[in-house]
């Protein structure tokens, strides 16, 4: 098992990682949960049963693994807010940084970025897979149990609300932007 642990590690570590740095925004978070997906396939992994490849597999791994990181989080923001003073207090927007890896120096790239934001998780999902992670209708639907069908119907209104934040954006900025690539 070990030696297959390590071969599973080696060959996938990075996929896992991009995968989730992309869906949680954080180096550190990310590191964190790749951690979880691995301890999650040592004790599963005696149930893989082959019906999809081992990348398909640990990235539907990390799927839920990043979801149950999402749902946590929103538990522990609704704590904090039913805490928190509202007559004493104000809460100032504080939007995150874009991590170094992430900050590319083509603009239309940074707005796509962003504007994955504004997307469902599961559209956030079908596009970090299909265009960052670079796998087919078919892997995708594998990935995340879903029919081809799905996956198509996920895509296409991720790309409308990806190109409706885009626009937005640009008309707000006073800017012209050309074809994103993203159609």
């Amino acid at each position: 098992m070990e030696d297959t642990f390590q071969q599973l590690y080696e060959k996938y570590h990075h996929d896992l990682f991009q995968f989730l740095f992309y869906m949680v925004k954080s180096r550190e978070q990310a590191e964190d949960l790749v951690q979880e997906v691995y301890i999650r396939v040592l004790k599963s992994y005696d149930k893989f049963e082959g019906r999809s490849s081992e990348k398909t597999w640990l990235i539907s791994i990390a799927r839920h693994v990043a979801i149950d990181w999402f749902r946590k989080q929103k538990t522990i923001r609704q704590r904090i807010l039913e805490r928190f003073d509202w007559d004493k207090q104000q809460i100032e927007d504080e939007q995150q940084p874009l991590p170094d890896e992430v900050a590319i120096q083509n603009e239309q790239v940074q707005w796509i970025y962003r504007a994955l934001q504004t997307c469902s998780i599961d559209q956030r999902s079908v596009v970090i897979l299909r265009y960052i992670q670079e796998l087919s209708i078919t892997e995708t639907a594998e990935v995340l149990g879903w029919t081809v069908s799905k996956v198509k119907t996920t895509q296409h209104r991720a790309i409308k609300q990806l190109q409706k934040h885009i626009n937005n954006l640009s008309e707000k900025e006073g800017l012209s932007i050309e074809k994103t690539g993203v159609e």
